[in-house]
């Protein structure tokens, strides 16, 4: 089991939902890429992070 949590910084508004683009840690490739997010729970923010629990 493996956890990682990814980080993702505001990229743009859409009708309905924030795109937010992930930001690798420096060297590796990144995991998800974009993450879109309703606007009702994204609010204002400019940064989230998702943690991602991998079950092996």
């Amino acid at each position: 089991m493996t956890k990682k949590v990814v980080k993702f910084e505001y990229e743009k508004e859409t009708k309905n939902s924030v795109r937010y683009k992930e930001v690798p840690d420096e060297g590796t490739a990144p995991i998800v890429g974009s993450l879109y997010v309703q606007k009702w729970f994204a609010g204002d923010s400019k940064t989230i992070e998702v943690t991602i629990d991998k079950k092996d």
